[in-house]
């Protein structure tokens, strides 16, 4: 009997040990079985199955590399294979563990005091409170530094006013990584833990989105919002730089999600051409249509040989901003481009939400813009190859 065909050609997953293997399989089946099923349901009223989200905590995916604090502490293959299993699904359920565990839960665990992390991390990994990210303002998306979000002292606390812009679980969330200068220039701004309920603080959805429609997107407004002085992230003093640093742990896991929503498409058009028949011969027999499938299935291996190398560099602490760019702008580009052309083949039932293509090319544009657009990681190796920092 022939072995069904696989998108694993280079026979990658064979290299996972028994524990990623389950891992993976656990991962894959929850998304299968319980996700799916619901999320048409939930894309069509723009809102995310809030019943969930403590079942996806037990899949290990919030916090899943943290050691510690009642999270999982997985090595980088195994976070990644956890976001890669995700985003098969969709790319708004990678995104909520991603701002919970990447940048919310690990900017606590980078730059937090014992005092916080006991306090905050332990519930964080169980799904029991959600957090959020508050970097990216209105007016300063691909230049945080320019950030007007302030944090002023008044006596030993802290009082903070501004805004933030597309802020994922924003309105859902119990606790805030909020960004805010406490004087002149990037190095002085630093991190604070903001409770959601704390006054002065609003939270409010954004509609009309057209993509990523069951991520809880939304803005943020801190209207002389009063914290005691150890809200601080006292690990923070780096400015800017202890941000990039959160954002480019939400980055590597974008650069293996996204490896999830390429398979699923191809998977789904190899099914289809082999189903549907034109001009009295399967659509698969076709020359054109087997050149598209060859092309994405070599596209597809280049993006999951990026990130296998990118989770060595990560294990062994030789990873780079530079390398994280790469992959992030690199495969995130490839699985625009699969799911663009997996929704041509399919033709007109493409644009049907029985099939996974047209959801899941809308979300990946998205994908391309948020933590970094592919014009700024494209900047960041051209700095790599000249020196020169060409981003003003």
């Amino acid at each position: 009997m022939t072995p069904p065909p696989t998108t694993d050609l280079y026979a990658l997953d064979e290299d996972l040990d028994e524990a990623q293997r389950a891992l993976q399989q656990r991962v894959r089946s929850w998304v299968t079985g319980t996700f799916v099923p619901v999320i048409n349901r939930y894309w069509d009223q723009g809102d995310f199955p809030m019943d969930l989200v403590k079942e996806v905590a037990d899949l290990g995916a919030f916090g899943t590399s943290i050691d510690g604090y009642g999270c999982p502490g997985l090595d980088a293959v195994s976070y990644g294979i956890v976001m890669r299993e995700l985003e098969r699904g969709d790319s708004g359920l990678r995104t909520l563990a991603s701002v919970q565990g990447a940048l919310s839960m690990g900017a606590l665990d980078l730059f937090g005091s014992d005092e916080q992390k006991k306090e905050w991390l332990p519930p964080m990994a169980r799904g029991e409170c959600l957090g959020c990210f508050g970097l990216t303002e209105p007016g300063f998306g691909s230049n945080p530094a320019g950030m007007e979000t302030r944090a002023r002292r008044e006596g030993s606390d802290w009082i903070i006013d501004g805004e933030k812009m597309w802020i994922g679980n924003a309105d859902v969330s119990d606790v805030a990584i909020v960004w805010a200068k406490i004087g002149d220039g990037a190095r002085s701004i630093r991190g604070f833990l903001v409770p959601c309920k704390a006054d002065g603080y609003n939270a409010s959805l954004i509609e009309g989105k057209y993509s990523l429609r069951i991520a809880r997107t939304g803005r943020i407004r801190l209207d002389g919002v009063r914290l005691p002085g150890e809200a601080m992230l006292p690990g923070t003093e780096s400015g800017l730089r202890s941000a990039l640093t959160c954002l480019d742990q939400a980055r590597y896991g974008i650069a293996w999600g996204v490896i999830g929503a390429a398979e699923a498409c191809l998977e789904e058009a190899v099914r289809h051409v082999e189903q549907r028949v034109v001009f009295a011969r399967p659509l698969n027999s076709f020359q054109m249509i087997q050149g598209k499938l060859a092309d994405m299935l070599t596209r597809l291996t280049h993006a999951r040989l990026t990130a296998s190398r990118l989770a060595d560099l990560k294990d062994g602490g030789r990873l780079l901003e530079e390398q994280i760019s790469m992959a992030k702008y690199a495969n995130v580009r490839i699985a625009q481009e699969i799911a663009a052309t997996c929704r041509e083949m399919l033709g007109g039932v493409g644009i049907l939400d029985e099939h996974v293509v047209m959801r899941h090319m809308i979300n990946l544009e998205s994908v391309a813009t948020y933590e970094g657009t592919s014009d700024i990681h494209r900047l960041v190796l051209g700095r790599w190859l000249t020196g020169v920092q060409a981003f003003h």
